[in-house]
């Protein structure tokens, strides 16, 4: 008889990268547990030393966007976590986890009604993905969804009032729910993520 695997533990910085990573364990075949983080990248930080003792027990699976934070995310890990625990798996977007969701170039050309043509073909290179993510919701033709995620002019903000809820849209109700087996194909730090957890030898509950 074979059992299902251990849950799995997930720190986040955000409800968007919630969702994201809900998408990619749901398609791994994981079962997400506990949802730590959630209060911005600072918090996430200052927490990871204590999921990381957590680790020792249970698994646990952090997610921090690279940023301008350091050059690589090899590099990023050895800065935030130089020990891993035995049952923690860190993974770094290049740079934002919104690379991850324009990988998928075909499926959000169609959720936001754009030419594909004007969706990054690598966007992993992208300097800011947040900014280039928006950027493309700009030429949404549909009013409510462009007004959702582009943030209103002088607000100061970075992304528009409904912008999580979009991306939640996006990543697990739409239509054209965003799909990660094809999005690694034009990300390699998602692939390199979805690869890791494939091989990632997870603790069993004592």
């Amino acid at each position: 008889m074979s059992f299902p695997p251990p849950p799995v533990h997930i720190a986040v910085e955000g409800i968007t990268d919630q969702a994201v990573i809900a998408r990619v364990l749901h398609y791994i075949g994981l079962t997400p547990g506990l949802m730590r983080g959630l209060r911005g990248k600072a918090y996430l930080l200052q927490q990871l030393s204590k999921y990381n003792a957590a680790a020792r027990f249970a698994n646990w699976f952090a997610v921090v966007d690279l940023d301008q934070d350091a050059d690589c995310a090899p590099d990023y890990i050895r800065q935030i976590l130089p020990k891993q625990s035995e049952g923690m798996l860190l993974r770094i977007p290049v740079r934002a986890i919104e690379a991850w969701l324009m990988a998928d170039r075909e499926r959000l050309a169609a959720f936001l009604n754009i030419s594909i043509d004007h969706v990054p073909q690598n966007p992993d290179l992208e300097s800011n993905p947040k900014t280039a993510f928006v950027n493309l919701a700009r030429r949404c033709r549909q009013t409510a969804l462009r007004e959702d995620i582009v943030p209103r002019p002088g607000s100061g903000a970075q992304v528009g009032p409904g912008y999580a809820g979009r991306i939640q849209e996006f990543v697990s109700q739409s239509p054209h729910r965003w799909r990660p087996e094809i999005a690694a194909e034009n990300s390699d730090s998602l692939k390199r993520c979805i690869n890791a957890l494939q091989n990632w030898k997870l603790i069993e509950p004592s």
